[in-house]
C-alpha cells in the first residue's frame, strides 16, 4: 500500500514524463496530427478485460509500461524511422500516471500500483 506521499510523488512522475515527452516531440518538430490520433492507442487492449481481470491487466500492462515505449523510441532514432510513436506512447504512459492510473493488478481494473481507482467501497 502506497502512502499520500509515494503516491503524489509517482503521479507528479508521470506528469513529468509526459511534459518531457510532449516537450521533445515538439522540439522535433514531429506531426502533431499523429500525435493526436495515436495518443489513446493503448488504451485499445483495455478490451482485454472481457476475457477477464488478469487477461485484461496483463494486456494493459503491456502497453502501459515504458519498457515497450523506450524500446520504440530508440528504435526511431536508430533506424531512418522516427521516434515519433515511442514519444506519443511515452506521453499517453505519462498521462495515465499523472491521472492515477497506475498498472494493474489481477483482482481488477480499480487496483494497480498507484493505489485503488475511485472511493472505496
Amino acid at each position: 500500500m502506497n502512502t499520500p506521499a509515494v503516491t503524489a510523488l509517482l503521479r507528479l512522475e508521470g506528469f513529468a514524463l509526459l511534459l518531457a515527452s510532449v516537450a521533445l516531440y515538439a522540439y522535433l518538430q514531429l506531426d502533431w496530427s499523429t500525435f493526436a490520433w495515436c495518443f489513446l492507442l493503448p488504451d485499445v487492449a483495455l478490451f482485454a478485460y472481457v476475457w477477464g481481470p488478469r487477461a485484461g491487466a496483463l494486456a494493459y500492462n503491456s502497453t502501459h509500461s515504458t519498457v515497450g515505449a523506450l524500446a520504440a523510441c530508440f528504435a526511431g532514432t536508430l533506424t531512418d524511422l522516427s521516434p515519433a510513436a515511442g514519444l506519443i506512447w511515452l506521453a499517453h504512459i505519462g498521462f495515465d500516471r499523472a491521472l492515477g492510473y497506475g498498472l494493474k493488478h489481477a483482482q481488477g481494473f480499480r487496483h494497480t500500483h498507484l493505489g485503488v481507482i475511485g472511493r472505496s467501497s
